[in-house]
């Protein structure tokens, strides 16, 4: 398998799951600006040009980080990082990715949020950022609120919604969302930041690019 990956965009949640899985793969750095990656023109690996993409053994591409997650999750089932297929579990481990990808990732976007340039996948200026943190926080509020008592998302062990989750609140404290409010959550984030996958995706990737004031 290949990841295509820009460092710090939600591209890192799969890059944590395959590494809590193990299993072999290579990544591939894609210039977001740009559209080029090391061996040419990106949008020939995708025509939507943006990241996360994963290409398959036999050469199929898949796309979206929801998607991508699940894909890598059922390629480790005796791992627990997705519920069996058909189980009510699964169910709502997938209303999870939704949520996030819909509620949380969908409201980092802002009128401002490329500036014209397609790497900044996250607000730029002053006014963006607030206008985020104003769509965000109601939904890490929820999510705090569902942290009572379980550990993770999904009860009492780490799974495929976590690394989405815990990507999106590297989001929010690159905007400034402080979670100090949000004690669940704040406990939540340090203990997956502590996850020897996630140290080592983070460090591989090395730091996003910078947001502008």
């Amino acid at each position: 398998m290949i990841l295509f990956y820009a460092a710090g965009a939600s591209s890192l949640a799969p890059h944590i799951l395959l590494r809590e899985t193990g299993a072999p793969f290579t990544l591939e750095r894609v210039d977001l600006a740009t559209k080029r990656w090391r061996n040419g023109d990106y949008r020939e690996v995708t025509p939507k040009a943006y990241v996360p993409a994963l290409r398959l053994d036999d050469g199929d591409i898949l796309t979206e980080c929801a998607v991508i997650l699940s894909y890598i999750a059922d390629q480790a089932p005796g791992q627990g990082l997705m519920p069996l297929a058909g189980s009510r579990a699964r169910y709502h481990a997938c209303a999870w990715l939704n949520f996030l990808a819909t509620e949380i990732h969908g409201n980092f976007i802002t009128p401002d949020r490329h500036g014209g340039v397609a790497a900044n996948f996250l607000a730029n200026t002053a006014e963006g950022q607030a206008a985020s943190r104003a769509l965000v926080a109601p939904r890490l509020d929820y999510i705090d609120r569902m942290l009572n008592g379980r550990r993770f998302l999904t009860g009492e062990s780490f799974a495929a919604p976590d690394a989405y989750l815990f990507v999106m609140l590297t989001w929010a404290l690159r905007i400034e969302l402080d979670l100090a409010p949000w004690a669940r959550l704040a406990d939540y984030f340090a203990r997956i930041a502590a996850r020897p996958a996630v140290s080592m995706a983070r460090q591989i990737e090395g730091p996003p690019h910078a947001l502008k004031p």
